[in-house]
């Protein structure tokens, strides 16, 4: 079986790849059945030249390779009819704005295997870039700290080497004895944790956190069942929550009333009740006034997310009682970092590590006869129809609102 890595193509340019040179080799050796072939990329973090140099055919045609692995959507007039791709489609919550990319991974016979959707037999994801969101998005939420109280200049993720060099940053400044709020306990909460970690702030429970001063700064990592509870008043459960959260009701604002940055890294699932609301953030008591979004749900249950931001131009700044957008740095503003593409920042650790997951839970798939059901589950469309996992995506590819 050949397999290609395929050139990124969607802009703004993404310079991150499933498998670094290294990564791949090792694939390589692992599977002496397989082939590897590499699609030219000038923007790529990896240059061709190093794979080159370990061996692999890099190439401006790729079309005779049965499986196709990038990272973002493929545009449509890229696509190769009758192929096997790896990518993350930004369709399975039928997002608009790639209904015609299904449609066309349909009507040209791919089967489509969505980085999102390599999951357990659980639902647990596998692979992704959420750590590296978690550490770029709390890196950033320091940088606006930072510039906003003119207290350091932290440079860019993107201007850095690595997570080290990041680190290395991180250690040049002193933290304010402020209160920090994370939300979250997967993979994008831990990668936050772990810049938390690596400044030395003090992890205390929630009741500590809730109920105390402090005389140095502080964070407190909380999970759904603390930021959310039932209607009813009796006692709910994380389980009872993710089948059924119509029954519960935010928490947050007691949280809202001690806490000055909130790092937003939990996952939001439909119909959960949202953190805060826009009236929430217009009380007296709400005491946050910089919010680092790495989950950057659009007006959603962070209510002073109003839109993404960029890497480019990460802040901006939410005025609560006009509920408009203002300068990151205005008076009275709760500072908002809403980049949607936070591990674009850190391309070599983010490729490392996903071509790590990746080797390790789906290139076996493909020559153990998919023992563990990971291509079965991930697998969105075949011979041009959507598989049974998907069907409730059949709407959205006819156009039915």
């Amino acid at each position: 079986m050949k397999f290609a890595i395929i050139k990124e193509r969607k802009n703004p340019p993404d310079r991150r790849v499933v498998f670094s040179p290294e990564k791949l080799a090792e694939a390589r050796m692992e599977f002496p059945e397989a082939e590897f072939i590499v699609e030219s990329s000038d923007i790529r973090i990896f240059p061709d030249s190093a794979y080159r140099a370990l061996g692999f055919e890099v190439t401006d045609d790729v079309s005779d390779a049965d499986v196709m692995i990038g990272v973002k959507e493929v545009p449509i007039e890229a696509l190769i009819p009758n192929k096997h791709y790896f990518f993350f489609s930004h369709t399975i919550k039928k997002q608009p704005y790639n209904r015609h990319l299904l449609q066309a991974i349909l009507e040209n016979n791919i089967e489509l295997l969505d980085h999102e959707t390599i999951v357990k037999k659980s639902g647990a994801r596998l692979i992704g870039f959420g750590r590296y969101a978690g550490l770029v998005g709390a890196y950033n939420a320091f940088r606006a700290l930072g510039l906003r109280e003119k207290l350091f200049d932290l440079p860019k993720v993107q201007l850095l080497s690595d997570l080290s060099s990041v680190k290395d940053e991180l250690d040049k400044i002193t933290i304010p004895n402020i209160k920090i709020l994370l939300s979250g306990t997967g993979k994008v909460a831990y990668g936050a944790k772990e810049i938390l970690d690596h400044l030395k702030i003090k992890e205390v429970s929630d009741a500590l956190y809730l109920t105390s001063k402090f005389t140095e700064p502080v964070y407190c990592m909380v999970d759904v069942m603390e930021y959310s509870k039932r209607k009813d008043g009796k006692v709910g459960s994380k389980q009872q929550f993710y089948k059924d959260p119509s029954d519960y009701e935010s928490n947050f604002m007691p949280y809202a009333k001690e806490t000055d940055m909130f790092i937003a890294g939990h996952f939001y699932g439909n119909n959960a009740p949202y953190l805060f609301t826009r009236r929430d953030a217009k009380s007296a008591d709400f005491k946050i006034n910089l919010v680092a979004d790495i989950s950057c749900d659009i007006d959603g249950p962070v209510a002073s997310t109003i839109r993404a931001s960029t890497i480019a131009d990460p802040f901006y700044g939410y005025d609560a009682k006009t509920e408009k957008e203002v300068a990151f740095d205005s008076q009275n503003a709760i500072t908002i970092m809403a980049v949607d593409n936070l591990p674009c920042e850190l391309p070599k650790d983010a490729s490392e590590g996903f071509g790590e997951m990746f080797l390790e839970n789906v290139i076996p798939a493909f020559f153990n006869d998919d023992e563990r059901g990971i291509l079965k589950r991930a697998r969105i469309s075949k011979n041009g129809k959507l598989t049974e996992r998907f069907q409730y995506l059949q709407d959205y590819v006819d156009g039915i609102e």
